[in-house]
């Protein structure tokens, strides 16, 4: 059976035609053609649609929409039951956690040597990180200026080639289908949610910089993400420590250009450094170290906050279109991370109202004041991963702050803020930044030294 006949078969079954089928959830023909053909995949925001109109779950759907898997290599033992299989299983699940937890993996060691494999041209300032064209901006611009759109048209995903140096085996004894599986079944972090999220599809810097997006799902680029981290890790460990040659990652070799988003699924989170403005000069910076234990990836390392991925609240179109804005999800943010809210995972009964709801409705009046201001950098690209990332700043007033985030929390289900002196937040200088540099995200630490660097032009 091909890749799609399944799928053909059942919308035959309940006597539509292609045409037919295309018409009734509002696509056109071709597009239903690309569907069935297997060029293309459905956008994750129409699939409950098309699964209304199959007469199926969103999960049968994705049996429908299953590619063929890849021919096992040879040595895959057979799926079926017994202590010969039981024990290649838990080698092999061994072998997978063992790279996976590697010593230094937790630090920016693996994506400081990641970067080394690509031209100083493609590296940010300080070279923690890869930057692609037009992609960081010399001097970060209001947060409004950065214009986005949103496109519904379908895009073709680039998959990765062949993985089973990289997946391990389930306990039945073939390989795992994706990286997020395995996680959720032999790492068991406490948050690992599959959700909505807004896929890169282009940028421009015709006239200041334009991001343009589409949507996908976090496991989807959770995926891509850590098979290339995975198989830098066992190749790092392969070469002693070393930068590992290209031929050793035939992952990322057949990726080509890292900064297309056409090829490279990308969902750019979004990480603000926030900061405390003093009327005395004394300003303060906020840091949150992320627990291992609760976390998929980042754990035990030091990121500015809040940090969030770039999503909807739900996957109801209204919240698609409501929620799409880098302000917006910054907000969410804050209110999670620095309140202590429950996420806001669309359970409520209706829209987010950002306008009368709090604590949004504050955080929207101060910004109107000219006291809770917003600025944007452009994006990263974490050198080990290749996942993209929106850098942005905020600058708080002091009394503003303090009302704001009254009652600030020093832990959240993602870990805990570091501070100094008893104190939940950080000087903003030049000795605190060296002091946590270490324990500092390549991503975060680039933000901090640019911000640092502007801090006259962010602070005036």
């Amino acid at each position: 059976m091909t890749k799609r006949e399944r799928l053909a078969k059942r919308r035959a079954a309940l006597g539509f035609t292609q045409e037919s089928f295309a018409r009734s959830i509002g696509v056109e023909l071709s597009t239903a053609g690309r569907w069935e053909r297997g060029t293309q995949d459905p956008q994750p925001w129409m699939r409950p649609t098309i699964a209304k109109a199959l007469e199926v779950s969103t999960e049968e759907l994705d049996v429908l929409l299953a590619a063929t898997p890849l021919p096992a290599a040879p040595a895959e033992p057979p799926v079926t039951t017994g202590p010969e299989v039981a024990e290649h299983v838990r080698q092999s699940q061994a072998e997978w956690l063992r790279i996976r937890r590697a010593e230094g993996v937790r630090g920016r060691e693996l994506a400081e040597l990641a970067a080394w494999l690509y031209p100083a041209s493609q590296r940010a300032p300080g070279g923690h990180v890869l930057t692609g064209p037009g992609w960081l901006l010399d001097q970060p611009v209001e947060l409004d200026s950065v214009r986005l759109s949103f496109s519904d048209a379908e895009y073709p995903v680039t998959r990765l080639g062949p993985l089973d140096h990289v997946l391990p085996l389930t306990a039945r004894g073939n390989r795992y289908a994706g990286y997020g599986r395995a996680v959720r079944d032999l790492v068991r972090p406490r948050l690992l949610e599959n959700r909505l999220s807004y896929r890169l599809v282009g940028v421009s810097r015709q006239d200041g910089l334009a991001l343009t997006f589409a949507t996908t799902t976090f496991f989807e680029v959770f995926d891509v993400k850590e098979c290339l981290a995975h198989e830098f890790k066992a190749a790092w460990l392969a070469a002693g420590g070393s930068v590992p040659a290209w031929s050793a990652l035939p992952l990322r070799s057949a990726l080509g250009d890292p900064f297309d988003p056409l090829r490279l699924l990308m969902s750019p989170g979004i990480s603000t450094l926030t900061i405390r403005k003093d009327r005395r000069g004394e300003h303060r910076f906020m840091m949150h170290q992320r627990d291992g234990r609760a976390v998929a990836d980042g754990g035990g390392l030091c990121t500015v906050m809040p940090s969030g991925e770039f999503q909807p609240s739900s996957v109801a179109a209204v919240d698609v279109r409501n929620d799409f804005s880098v302000w917006r999800n910054i907000m969410r943010e804050y209110s999670e991370e620095f309140l202590g809210n429950p996420e806001h995972d669309g359970a409520g009964a209706g829209s987010i109202d950002y306008a009368g709801q709090e604590p949004f409705r504050s955080f929207e009046r101060a910004r109107a004041e000219g006291r809770f201001r917003l600025w944007h950098y452009g994006l990263v690209m974490d050198p080990l991963t290749l996942g993209a990332s929106q850098r942005t700043v905020a600058v708080v007033d002091d009394e503003v702050f303090d009302r704001l985030f009254t009652g600030l929390v020093t832990a959240n289900d993602e870990g805990h803020v570091v501070g100094e002196g008893g104190r939940t937040d950080m000087p903003f200088t030049d000795d605190a930044i060296d002091r946590l540099e270490p324990r500092i995200s390549a991503s975060s630490l680039t933000l901090l030294r640019m911000a640092w660097r502007d801090r006259r032009f962010l602070l005036n």
